[in-house]
């Protein structure tokens, strides 16, 4: 499998069939994988956090969840796939666990987000295995995260959702590879939130003209207007010195 090389970041030329085939393929071999997810703010994080930069590398697969990285792909000589947006494609990946007779186990969000996601999903997905679910808003260290990882380890699913945000989820996926008892681990960021309602995906017609930036800030301007009118040309501005470097194939 293909690689580019984006400012660092080792993103795979893989589309959403081959992930979710390999995700089956960790389930069946009883392995442990991670499937992290980049777009233009995963890629500008490492800037500043080095060692995320390393964590993404160390996955196992990282797929394009921004259309703004498959600009700089393209900018860089390489046509990525579609990119895999979790909030739609987690409805997939609920069809092959609930088809494959596969377990599930959802952590993050408050409370009562996880409770209405968990019901959200169980109202759609009558025979799915939910195995467990915790909420995120709990001590990340220490008594708290032992009994979280507790419920985690005595539930052993197949596929562990982990919604922190951006880069707490995959540092604790990091910290705590080790002792997790799953085999695909999915960094999933607010996907938790639209399931369960909080949140509502851009309209297709500007997610599928890399427009849901726009429809997000709309949403949250105070929370991503720096992430977006600021991030977003910078990236293209370090995508474009990389090229005239010498592109970023692997």
């Amino acid at each position: 499998m293909s690689k580019v090389d984006i400012l660092g970041v080792h993103v795979d030329n893989i589309d959403k069939d081959e992930v979710q085939r390999r995700i089956e393929e960790s389930i069946t071999q009883n392995r442990k994988d991670v499937y992290a997810y980049v777009n233009i703010n995963a890629i500008n994080v490492p800037r500043r956090n080095p060692r995320f930069r390393d964590i993404l590398n160390r996955a196992s697969v990282v797929y394009c969840d921004g259309e703004g990285v498959r600009i700089g792909a393209r900018i860089l000589g390489v046509q990525l796939p579609p990119r895999i947006v979790l909030t739609y494609w987690v409805w997939d990946l609920c069809r092959l666990v609930e088809h494959k007779g596969f377990t599930v186990f959802f952590l993050g969000g408050t409370e009562d987000t996880i409770e209405r996601a968990v019901k959200n999903v169980r109202d759609r997905h009558r025979r799915i295995q939910i195995v467990g679910w915790h909420h995120g808003y709990y001590q990340k260290n220490g008594a708290g995260n032992d009994k979280v990882l507790d419920m985690i380890c005595k539930a052993k699913p197949n596929i562990l959702f982990v919604g922190f945000g951006m880069p707490m989820q995959e540092e604790w996926i990091e910290s705590n590879l080790e002792r997790l008892e799953a085999n695909a681990i999915l960094p999933s960021g607010s996907m938790i939130e639209y399931i369960a309602g909080n949140k509502h995906p851009a309209p297709l017609w500007m997610a599928n003209h890399g427009m849901e930036w726009v429809y997000r800030l709309i949403q949250e301007p105070r929370r991503l207007m720096g992430r977006y009118l600021i991030g977003n040309p910078a990236f293209v501005f370090q995508v474009l010195l990389q090229a005239k470097k010498g592109g970023g194939h692997r």
